[in-house]
Formats: C-alpha cells, structure tokens, sequence
C-alpha cells in the first residue's frame, strides 16, 4: 500500500490509499443483523419517501408545522443512506476498503446529518412550545418564513461546524494501522489511528458532541419545562390531556433518538468503559432505528397526513390491480 507524502508547515503529511472498515468481523450470525439492517433501510426509504411526497405535493400542509416535519423526513433519509449501503456493500461483496477521500466524505454526510437530525427535533419542540404556550400568537410568531429561517439556521451551522471538523482530519499522519474499528468511517476512531498529535481533533470532536447532543437536547428539556407549566396552569383537565397528548409522539422520538446516543458517547467516548463491540453494535442501532421509526411514529400518525398517504396507497393499488389485465393481454 502506497502512502501520500505531503509537506505542512515543514512537516511531512502522511495520507494513505484508505481505511478498512472492521468494526462487524467478530460478530455472531452477523448475517442475521445485516438482514434485519437491509429491512430498516427499506423501511426508510419507503416511508420517509411517502412523507416527503405527501407534503410536497399537497399545497394545504405547507404550513410551520409539516415544514419541520419534512425537514426530519430528508434528514432521515440522507442520514441512513450513508451508512447502510455502505455496510451492506461490506457484508456481501466483503469488500472493507473505503478510499481515504470517501471515508472523510462520508464522515462529513454522517456528522452533519446527526447533527441535523438532532436540530429537527429540537424544531418540532419549538412547534410544541409556540403552539401550546402562545396559542393565540401562534401564526403570528410561528409563520412560514420564520420556520424557513430556523432550518436553513440550523443546516448552515452543521454544515459550517461539520466542514471545519472534517477539514482538521487532513492535518494527521496514518503511518501505522489503518484499520478503522467501527461500521463505517467514524471520526474518533479514525484521528486515533493518527501516529501524530490529534489534540485539535478530540477537541473538535468534543465540540461535536455538544452541538450534537447537548445544545438541541437541552432545548429541548426547557421547552418541555414550559409546556408543562403552562398545560398544568389549565383549569379543565380535558385541556390538559389535550395539550400533553399532542406531545407524546415527539418525546418518543427525543427518548428513541438522545438516550442510547448519550450513554454511548458518554460511556464509550469520555470514560471508554465500553466494549469495543458492543459500541459498534449499539452505535449502528442507534443511528440506524431513529430515521426508520420517526415517519412510523410521528409523521404518517399525523391526521393531515395519514388521511392523504392512505388515499394515495389505495390510489397506487387500484392502478396496480387495473394493470394486470392489460399485462395477462400482453402474455397471452
């Protein structure tokens, strides 16, 4: 294997041809996982495909409300995407190569899709709290444009926060090992094969962590502090159950998506207390179910949506039933 020799600041750069992905090889019955990861993958495309569809064509759903939601729906299905395939690839043709420049690419679409994963649901609980806490200023405060500057906010900062945290990664040497222990190009596990200083890079990686994890979660903790104090100020208690069941969609995606997140980068990143395999595992699960469950969970359980992606499905089934005898025709 050829390395790139490139000269920074008087010092010599080392870039190899690429990484080897190895973070499933010791896994039992890993054909079983793979199975069942092809399902989700399949699972996300269909349904985030039909959310996106539904609200995109439908001029009456583009309001604040299912702009958020759409949003979550892209994001869902970049973010999936970009690892799937690439695991499936590895697992069929075994082939665990991944080109140096592909691997910082794919790191990059990764971040800032988790990134932004984050940030949607932090954006629907700013719709939570509009609706619930100010629900007479609601479409004033809460409007099109508005929501339109909130999401182009929030995917100029992951792209910006990404790109710079990506960027820093050619700054290392790989003069030693090149296998990468993880499901895909993983940005910690990689800086760590680095036979220089990666300081610059664990911080960034830090940094990463906070505007992934920390920032929207807890944003999204205050808001839920509001709305509870504003439903329990509420003299009817069928106001109540009301406001606080409109919100129980979403806390099962922050649950789903920020709890198995945390504990993997707080206990396997900060405290490294857990085993190699088991991070990889859980750490593909987790970045994997929370894009295939959210248009399952929220998306199409939203009447507007679930009345019009019905009607749709039984409009693409009789088509399809008045096709067959057209096709019986042709083989005849």
């Amino acid at each position: 294997m050829s390395f790139l020799r490139t000269v920074l600041n008087n010092s010599v750069i080392i870039h190899p041809p690429g990484f080897y992905i190895i973070g499933f090889q010791t896994f039992p019955y890993i054909s079983v996982y793979f199975i069942f990861i092809a399902f989700v993958y399949v699972v996300t495309l269909l349904f985030n495909s039909l959310v996106i569809y539904v609200i995109a064509f439908n001029h009456c759903l583009h309001t604040p409300k299912f702009l958020a939601v759409v949003n979550l729906a892209v994001i869902d299905l970049i973010l999936n995407t970009c690892t799937i395939p690439s695991m499936i690839k590895i697992f069929l043709i075994e082939d665990n190569f991944i080109p140096f420049n592909l691997c910082l690419l794919q790191m990059f679409v990764y971040y800032t899709c988790a990134s932004l994963e984050s940030y949607a649901l932090a954006i629907l609980a700013y719709d939570r709290l509009i609706a619930i806490c100010f629900p007479l200023r609601q479409n004033s405060i809460n409007t099109v444009r508005s929501m339109c500057c909130i999401v182009g906010l929030t995917w100029s900062s992951a792209l910006g926060v990404t790109a710079f945290s990506v960027g820093i990664m050619t700054r290392l040497s790989f003069c030693n090992s090149v296998r990468v222990f993880s499901y895909f190009c993983d940005y910690a596990p990689v800086f760590r094969l680095a036979c220089n200083d990666y300081t610059m890079q664990w911080f960034a990686a830090s940094f990463l962590t906070v505007l992934l994890l920390v920032g929207p979660f807890t944003f999204i903790l205050l808001s839920y502090v509001s709305i509870l104090v504003t439903v329990f100020r509420m003299k009817s208690l069928d106001s109540r159950v009301k406001a606080l069941a409109t919100c129980v969609e979403h806390l099962i995606l922050v649950a789903v998506f920020y709890i198995p997140l945390i504990t993997i980068f707080t206990i396997g990143f900060y405290l490294r207390l857990i085993d190699p395999d088991q991070r990889v595992l859980s750490l593909s699960l987790a970045s994997c179910i929370p894009p295939c469950i959210n248009p399952v969970v929220y998306s199409l359980k939203t009447k507007e949506i679930k009345i019009r992606a019905v009607a749709l499905v039984n409009l693409v089934i009789i088509h399809s039933l008045k096709s067959f005898p057209d096709c019986w025709i042709l083989l005849g």
